[in-house]
């Protein structure tokens, strides 16, 4: 009998320390002195992160408090899950273990099941009139689990079909409903083309928001990959690699004009819903792969979304004073390197937010040690090599910084990417070989400089020098391939 007590006592005490918490934190937002970066319970945020492929609210056979304990112990702080207005078929887009991908009797999306037989992929159908109260519990437990280990959780409320693949078992498709949607083009799902089926996204985007408004770790996105369904080109970028057949990474495509006025909608619809709320939630907008100069971003928007981000993408957007944020990477092969080189290259060009898209983390392998089977990466080694970065960012006053592209006057064979809080701060990663002699471009004074091991985070040379003239010659140590400098004024 004590030893119920006790334990009552431990949870008693526990949920007090966590609602005490809560209640005098806010909701991570734009920070206020440089809203290039986040601030949460009172601190600077910057996100560095790679999780699983957004499944694990919808599919009942994740166990997202293992996943959630192993994206702390690796030291990950950030989760996109996708609401379940979306699935995926097994073996889809060549991945083999896809959490996206839940048989029906393991799905758990926010509509409940009626009686009438008939789901295409199997089950009953869907009342759309009706709210699946598991699927909220489940999400508020994720919330919950994710807010105790300070993971950011972005909450992608839509994204696009795709294909004929995903619409036929989608629930709102009027062969998977009771409700008479009356949807025929999936293309169209997420327009204002519709009126029934916009006025079912509106009751699904007001009931989550309401749910879980006393969430401060919470971002949400409007729609992932708009452009997909209704989208067009805009840019060529002449990177097509004829041996991939992979089309797609020859061109930017952007949403067209009808997706962006129901994105406009729906980002109002959050926003007009947490009027009524005690809290006011960041929210996000998905604007293309790799690179473009965006017209205008919404006055409810946030954060900027890019996937496949190349890093020049943060200086064309860099006047919008949002977060520039790395969606979404992947689809460059299973190699460590490739997405340890994106991270660092976009942080250190400004960027806000990286998440990588993280394969080794699926249904009984939540602690990511399940062998990576797909078009992209990921595995511990790769997240212990983001922790490196991770830890390097944070150890310096990075609200403070700005890109620079003048501290490098001459670093000859080494290409280089720079932030500085100038006179004060200075980081500086080199991708070439090491050895050489570099020019900087330095106010007067006496700088601490360190050299760090971009793979395992040691410490390769330290040394101090004197800049009297504002130009000032050093020597690398011999790294080969990678490396990253750190100065700070004495």
């Amino acid at each position: 009998m004590k030893g119920i007590f006790y334990a009552m006592r431990i949870f008693l005490i526990s949920c007090f320390i966590l609602i005490s918490c809560r209640l005098n934190s806010q909701p991570v937002a734009l920070h206020p002195d440089n809203p290039h970066y986040l601030i949460y319970n009172g601190k600077p945020l910057i996100i560095i992160s790679s999780g699983e492929h957004y499944g694990a609210v919808m599919n009942l056979d994740f166990d997202y408090t293992k996943y959630l304990i192993a994206l702390e112990r690796d030291g990950m702080n950030y989760t996109r899950v996708f609401s379940g207005f979306y699935m995926e078929t097994p073996g889809q887009f060549g991945i083999k273990h896809n959490s996206l991908a839940p048989s029906s009797s393991r799905l758990i999306i926010p509509w409940s099941r009626c009686s009438v037989p008939g789901y295409k992929n199997g089950g009953n159908k869907f009342d759309l009139e009706n709210w699946d109260t598991e699927y909220f519990v489940r999400l508020k437990s994720f919330l919950t689990e994710a807010e105790k280990r300070n993971i950011i959780v972005e909450i992608t409320l839509f994204t696009s079909i795709y294909n004929n693949e995903n619409w036929e078992i989608h629930p709102f498709n009027p062969a998977n409903n009771i409700n008479n949607t009356q949807a025929d083009d999936f293309r169209k799902v997420n327009l204002l083309h519709y009126p029934a089926i916009l006025a079912y996204q509106e009751k699904m985007v007001r009931k989550i928001v309401r749910e879980l408004n006393s969430y401060n770790n919470l971002i949400f996105e409007i729609q992932n990959e708009p452009w997909a369904d209704n989208g067009k080109n805009v840019l060529n970028i002449n990177e097509y690699d004829p041996e991939s057949g992979k089309a797609w990474v020859r061109h930017v495509d952007i949403a067209g004009d009808s997706s962006l006025q129901w994105q406009r909608q729906i980002a109002r619809i959050i926003a007009d819903e947490e009027k009524r709320l005690p809290n006011k939630h960041l929210i996000a907008q998905n604007y293309c792969n790799f690179k473009y100069p965006v017209r205008q971003a919404e006055p409810e928007i946030g954060i900027m979304n890019f996937h496949y981000v190349h890093p020049e993408n943060v200086l064309l957007n860099y006047g919008h004073n949002r977060v520039i944020s790395f969606d979404e990477s992947g689809f460059s092969g299973p190699e460590s390197v490739t997405y340890r080189k994106q991270a660092w290259n976009f942080i250190l060009a400004g960027g806000g937010v990286f998440n990588n898209l993280d394969y080794s983390f699926f249904p009984g392998y939540e602690d990511g040690t399940g062998v990576n089977d797909a078009p992209g990466g990921g595995d511990s080694s790769l997240r212990k090599q983001l922790k490196v970065l991770k830890d390097f960012i944070e150890g310096m006053n990075f609200v403070k910084m700005k890109p620079d592209s003048n501290i490098i006057r001459h670093a000859p064979g080494l290409f280089s990417r720079s932030l500085s809080w100038q006179g004060r701060e200075y980081a500086i990663y080199f991708e070439g070989s090491g050895n050489v002699e570099i020019s900087l471009s330095l106010p007067e004074g006496i700088y601490n400089l360190q050299w760090h091991d971009v793979e395992n985070g040691s410490i390769m040379h330290s040394e101090t020098i004197n800049s009297g003239s504002g130009l000032v010659m050093i020597k690398s140590p011999g790294f080969r391939d990678y490396a990253a400098l750190k100065i700070v004024a004495r």
